[in-house]
């Protein structure tokens, strides 16, 4: 089946600014270990990150020791302004997660990262490990997945593993 989509997107870090996008969505019949194939258009801009993006990466490669951090948001939906980098990536590398295993029946949403770890490396990209929460809003189920994120803010974002995890993951 193929979806024509006219959406109008909201920029993450700046939510007066938006941009139009048009998409076509193919789902493959009878597969569904098949990605669907997205076709998309942007009319206009999203705003230059790269200040922002240079500024979290110094911070993280300054560090003394690796990252760790849990529960982000909090119970109560909070995000620290110095963890809404380390969201904001874990928001982006689901995305991908999310449409290598969409169907047409599925609807998932990052709800939660239970732990975040980076992990030391000698080249220049930073990596971290995630145990992430998905939240499928059709069946309201509640899914734990891990993923392994690279990421240069020259590069941009690479998912290297993934995997859904056993539910007691979740607790």
């Amino acid at each position: 089946h193929k979806y024509h989509l006219e959406l109008e997107l909201e920029d993450v870090l700046d939510k007066d600014s938006t941009v139009n996008c048009t998409a076509e969505v193919l789902y493959h019949l009878g597969n569904k270990n098949i990605a669907p194939d997205v076709q998309f258009k942007l009319e206009g801009e999203l705003k230059n990150t790269d200040e922002a993006d240079n500024v979290f990466y110094n911070r993280i490669k300054s560090l003394e020791k690796e990252l760790v951090a849990e529960n982000i948001p909090d119970n109560h939906g909070n995000v620290s302004p110095e963890m809404e980098p380390i969201h904001l990536l874990a928001w982006v590398a689901s995305g991908y997660v999310i449409w290598q295993n969409s169907t047409e029946n599925t609807k998932f949403q990052l709800a939660q990262i239970k732990h975040v770890k980076q992990v030391k490396r000698s080249d220049e990209y930073l990596e971290f490990d995630y145990k992430i929460l998905l939240h499928e809003m059709l069946t309201q189920e509640i899914i734990p997945w891990q993923m392994t994120v690279l990421w240069h803010p020259q590069h941009g974002v690479e998912v290297t593993r993934d995997s859904r995890q056993p539910k007691e993951a979740s607790e």
